[in-house]
C-alpha cells in the first residue's frame, strides 16, 4: 500500500540537529495520520507521499519548517516571588506571553537568581536546523474514527477518548 491521504503510517525514525547530534532516542518510533492532519512536520509529510513500507526518506529542516526561529521576545525575566518556593532550572510552566491570553506557551526555566526567574518561551530546538531520516514500516487505511477525529487511534497514536 502506498502513502496518500487516509493513511496511517508508521515510522522508525531518526532526528538530529545541524551538528549531527542525536535528538531522539535509539529505535524511536510514530505513527500518524496522512493527509495533513498536523501531526508531523509538514515537509516531511509531503517527502513520504507515495512511498511504500521499506522505503527510507531523508529531508533537512530549516527552522521555518520545524520549530520556527528563535524568538528573543519570548525569553522573560520575572520576579522571583512569582514563582514557586521548589523551583529548579529546566521546569517547565504554562504561561501567557504579555496580554495575549489566547496565546498559552510552556514556558523552561533557564536561570534562577535570589530576585528574578528567567523563563524562555521559544520551543527547545527553535532556530535549529534538523536532519530527519524515516523508514517506512507499515501503511494500513485510516479506521472511520481516526478520520473523524483527524489523528491516529492506538498504541503509537498514543490517543484515548
Amino acid at each position: 500500500m502506498r502513502i496518500d491521504a487516509g493513511t496511517v503510517v508508521t515510522l522508525a525514525y531518526e532526528l538530529h540537529d545541524g551538528d549531527g547530534r542525536s535528538i531522539e532516542d535509539e529505535g524511536a518510533e510514530l505513527a500518524y495520520l496522512h493527509g495533513g492532519y498536523g501531526e508531523i512536520f509538514p515537509k516531511v509529510e509531503e517527502a513520504l507521499a507515495g512511498k511504500q513500507v521499506g522505503e527510507v526518506v531523508s529531508v533537512t529542516l530549516e527552522p521555518d519548517d520545524a520549530f520556527g526561529e528563535y524568538d528573543a521576545e519570548l525569553l522573560r525575566v520575572e520576579p522571583r516571588e512569582r514563582f514557586p518556593e521548589e523551583i529548579e532550572v529546566g521546569m517547565r510552566f504554562e504561561g501567557v506571553p504579555g496580554d495575549r491570553e489566547d496565546e498559552a506557551l510552556i514556558y523552561t526555566v533557564t536561570d534562577i537568581t535570589p530576585d528574578t526567574v528567567v523563563v524562555d518561551g521559544n520551543h527547545p530546538l527553535a532556530g535549529e536546523r534538523l536532519l530527519f531520516r524515516g523508514s517506512v514500516k507499515d501503511v494500513r487505511a485510516a479506521t472511520r474514527d481516526e478520520m473523524t477525529h483527524g489523528h491516529v487511534h492506538g498504541e503509537l497514536g498514543i490517543h484515548t477518548h
